[in-house]
């Protein structure tokens, strides 16, 4: 009789567990950082110059032109950008850029975080962070630009998604749509050292990486999309993996939101491969109308838009009320201590921490076995990465 879970889904679990509980025994981050973070540090202040020679053609047209720019390749754009590609039809699109954002997402803040390489030195270079998103990222560290390696994958993906649809594309119009995606990169990476909020070795870190991270999704990616659609232990398997994945994170030399980034997209990933592995057959194959069609016209799309968007925010929402009620009861169950970043109110603050000490004393058999080297747990995490696997699933 054929096993219910495959083999390769085994073996693959059993590897990330096995990477997680050898890299913190052997410490290797720590040790990848005391290798790596001394050259890039001093790449950075070496390239400071060259930021304040960009610096020099400060304008407020400028300001305001690379500030939106930013903008367009952020997380709250995408958050809004990838629903509109599964409500227009084109689903296989929205999943695949979906996953691979995640995957970009997830490999560029553990490089972040691993190296823990400054970003420039204000003063003398000026930071220009016209929005709270950009705010956020001033926090996190800069090898390798996330804006940069974002930018590559994604602008690449489409391309090579559009060439694929329309085989017949005129030479010209290839070579125009590539030409205006290097022209894109190349003033997304000039505007991140024009804001101040990466150096040259930031940018070329991202360039590099997400050109290998391009290369391999698209050696990969149709095998990643038929196991979504079609393999089997789908959700199960993408479960233990998302769980795993917020324990395979580095620890940074500080705290810095990267993790909550990973969390959430993380979450959302989540949301979309259960999503659609349980509906592929009735809403996400490859004939479904698709916009600008007979059978889908701008109206339809639209009522899409306008019911969509209200009811992701609403699961959104119930999803995180939800989580903060049955999370931190689930921990208490198993005598797992927990504490709150500031999601649950009776569990931040000093009263919390002992609490958490009360449980630690008295814990269960699952905390002595897994988590007997960390005092508590912030429940934030898995409330986020509940509330985004929500919103993405609606």
């Amino acid at each position: 009789m054929e096993s219910m879970i495959p083999t390769w889904q085994v073996m693959f679990l059993v590897g990330v567990f096995t990477w997680i509980v050898g890299s913190s025994m052997f410490n290797v981050t720590h040790k990848v950082r005391s290798f790596v973070q001394p050259w890039v540090s001093r790449c950075v202040v070496h390239g400071t110059p060259t930021i304040l020679q960009i610096q020099k053609y400060q304008h407020g047209f400028w300001d305001a032109f690379f500030s939106g720019l930013s903008c367009v390749v952020s997380v709250p754009f995408y958050t809004g950008f990838l629903p509109l590609l599964f409500w227009s039809g084109h689903g296989k699109l929205a999943r695949q850029m979906t996953l691979l954002m995640a995957f970009c997402d997830y490999t560029g803040n553990c490089i972040k975080d691993v190296v823990s390489a400054p970003r420039p030195k204000s003063p003398p270079v000026r930071i220009l962070t016209a929005t709270k998103d950009e705010k956020e990222n001033a926090l996190e560290y800069g090898l390798p630009s996330s804006h940069t390696l974002n930018t590559i994958c994604l602008s690449g993906y489409l391309l090579h998604y559009i060439f694929s649809c329309h085989e017949n594309i005129d030479a010209s119009y290839q070579v125009a749509a590539f030409t205006f995606a290097c022209l894109f990169v190349g003033l997304i990476g000039l505007g991140r050292i024009y804001l101040g909020m990466h150096s040259l070795i930031d940018i070329l870190g991202g360039l590099i990486l997400g050109l290998t991270i391009l290369a391999f999704w698209l050696q990969v990616h149709e095998y990643v999309d038929n196991f979504v659609i079609l393999g089997k232990n789908v959700t199960s398997f993408w479960i233990a993996l998302s769980f795993l994945s917020l324990f395979a994170y580095p620890t940074p030399q500080q705290p810095t939101p990267s993790f909550e980034f990973h969390t959430a997209f993380t979450g959302v990933t989540l949301g979309i491969v259960t999503g659609v592995q349980q509906t592929y057959h009735q809403y996400h194959h490859e004939n479904v109308p698709r916009v600008f069609t007979p059978n889908l016209g701008i109206p339809a799309f639209a009522g899409r838009t306008l019911i969509g968007i209200p009811t992701i925010l609403l699961v959104k929402f119930c999803s995180k009320a939800l989580a903060k009620w049955i999370l931190p009861i689930t921990a208490s169950a198993l005598g797992i201590p927990v504490r709150s970043s500031g999601y649950v109110t009776a569990l931040t603050g000093p009263l919390a921490v002992k609490k958490s000490n009360e449980v630690k004393q008295s814990g269960g058999y699952l905390q002595k076995m897994f988590f007997s080297r960390q005092e508590s747990f912030d429940v934030d995490t898995g409330i986020r990465l509940l509330q985004y696997a929500g919103l993405a699933w609606s």
